[in-house]
């Protein structure tokens, strides 16, 4: 997106001392691209050295003759793939630079030797983080390994992060916080973020549910790890999960010592009438918005998993991506039809940020004092402050608010994604439109391995589909919009098109 002053269009005779730009070199439209790249090359090229302070936003816009949009665009990119930071006063710092293989001047991520033949190991991928999906550093490595277009999945918009709402808020809880409230507290969560979550849950999700039922995680990672250390302690050691689904839910289930299943999944959603013949006692499924595919649980589907959990099975409800939904009408939460057989998690990471780390989950009520157990065992209870800060969030209505402005964001971003696919990429099956953080794609035939590390070799990073499957499936990919412009995102789909093409 160029946010430069029409009336100079990036055509400015001046220019900066500041690694000598000139704003003349740029594109016409091309302005925070052109900017972004000159200082990705000079971070790579060690003219900006790690510790270097760039300038100021305003001053550098000035310098240049351009919008400040512009500079500003270029830094949160820079941001966003770890080669810079904000340092509040400090200013923007740069942190890392990318490896350069002198030989061919490509960027590339370096890797841990492993040793010929070892598990995971592809001649075509050596380079890449685009590794089988039984490397256990998987996502680790790919989320290092830079890339001009991040597509990764379930990211939200970053830089649309509430800073002056959340500032707000964090003075207003402190001003009002008594000494006693810096204490240890309730390993389940400070009272206040549990009665705004049960009223966000109740607003949003159609879950009527106590506070005191509530019980805040470090997300759902921390959720399932939990969930699964409950289970095991009664005898359940398999937890069957969606196919395709989440590798990073899988990975951590498995890391618990849990048995995972596969489950298929259709047009329809999870086919239960498989999941009866598999005799698991123990289902985690994404009934209002399924990763990777994003298809929603049918009616029917959904009155015969209700009749699985009644007869005696248990459903772990992970609540992926519920509130970004753009073309269909929302979906109630199992949970709200069955408390006594449902876990229920969810979190603010795909509405505000991963790193806050602030998810709940709602446990049947057999198992709730043993879920706070392990809670209290694992780290004491999250952190209150940002606790705090998220319910005064919440009972505000600025949440409400940030929703609304993420909702009108991703689906332009969405719409230019579907029309880059259609246009680059026209024999390729577009699933998952109507909601979420990303698109699924699906190919005839490819390696789609194979295609990611080229893309990313190319500069855009996703995800490969087979990493998410168990069981054979169509290739394809899984591309994030929600933190992309329109612009980024159609540079990239076209760039995966002609990696495509020519492989």
């Amino acid at each position: 997106m160029n946010r430069s002053n029409p009336a100079r269009s990036g055509r400015s005779k001046g220019g900066s001392d500041f690694l000598q730009l000139d704003p003349s070199e740029a594109p016409p439209g091309g302005l925070a691209d052109w900017l972004t790249e000159r200082l990705r090359s000079a971070i790579a090229g060690g003219r900006l050295a790690v510790g270097t302070r760039l300038p100021a936003t305003r001053t550098l816009a000035t310098d240049l003759g351009i919008s400040r949009g512009v500079v500003t665009e270029s830094y949160q990119r820079l941001t966003e793939d770890g080669q810079v930071a904000g340092r509040g006063r400090g200013g923007t710092v740069v942190v890392a630079a990318p490896i350069v293989d002198r030989s061919t001047g490509r960027r590339r991520l370096r890797t841990r030797a492993r040793p010929p033949g070892a598990p995971g190991e592809r001649a075509e991928s050596a380079d890449t983080s685009c590794r089988p999906a039984d490397d256990p550093e998987i996502f680790d490595t790919l989320r290092s390994a830079p890339a001009r277009v991040d597509l990764t999945p379930g990211v939200p918009d970053l830089a649309a992060f509430p800073r002056a709402a959340w500032l707000r808020a964090e003075r207003a809880v402190l001003s009002g916080l008594g000494a006693a409230e810096f204490g240890y507290g309730d390993p389940a969560g400070t009272p206040a973020l549990r009665r705004a979550v049960a009223g966000w849950l109740a607003r949003y999700r159609g879950i009527v549910a106590d506070p005191e039922d509530l019980i805040i995680v470090a997300g759902v990672a921390q959720a399932l790890g939990i969930m699964a250390q409950v289970l095991e302690r009664h005898g359940l050691e398999e937890i069957a999960v969606e196919d395709p689904g989440s590798l990073g839910s899988r990975q951590h289930l498995q890391h618990w010592g849990m048995r995972t299943p596969p489950i298929p999944v259709d047009e329809r959603g999870l086919q239960v009438d498989v999941l009866r013949k598999s005799e698991a006692a123990v289902v985690m499924a994404t009934p209002a918005h399924h990763f990777p595919t994003g298809v929603v649980l049918d009616g029917e589907r959904r009155r015969e998993l209700v009749q699985w959990a009644t007869d005696g099975g248990l459903i772990i409800e992970d609540d992926y991506d519920a509130e970004h939904r753009y073309d269909r009408p929302p979906v109630p939460a199992l949970r709200a039809m069955l408390p006594d057989q449902v876990f229920y998690v969810g979190s603010v990471s795909k509405l505000l940020a991963p790193a806050l780390r602030i998810g709940w989950m709602l446990a049947p009520p057999q198992y709730k004092h043993e879920v706070i157990a392990r809670k209290r065992l694992a780290d004491l209870g999250n952190a209150a402050l940002p606790q705090l800060t998220l319910a005064e969030l919440m009972e505000s209505g600025e949440l409400e608010r940030q929703l609304r402005l993420l909702r009108r964001r991703h689906r332009t971003r969405r719409d230019a994604m579907v029309a880059a696919i259609r246009t680059n990429l026209p024999t390729a099956t577009i699933h998952g439109a109507a909601a979420g953080l990303h698109l699924t794609i699906t190919f005839d035939e490819a390696d789609d391995i194979a295609l990611a590390a080229a893309a990313l070799d190319a500069g855009v990073k996703c995800h490969p589909l087979s990493w998410h499957c168990q069981l054979p499936h169509a290739p394809g990919l899984v591309l994030g919009y929600a933190a992309r412009t329109p612009t980024e995102i159609t540079e990239a789909i076209a760039t995966i098109a002609k990696v495509k093409s020519s492989g």
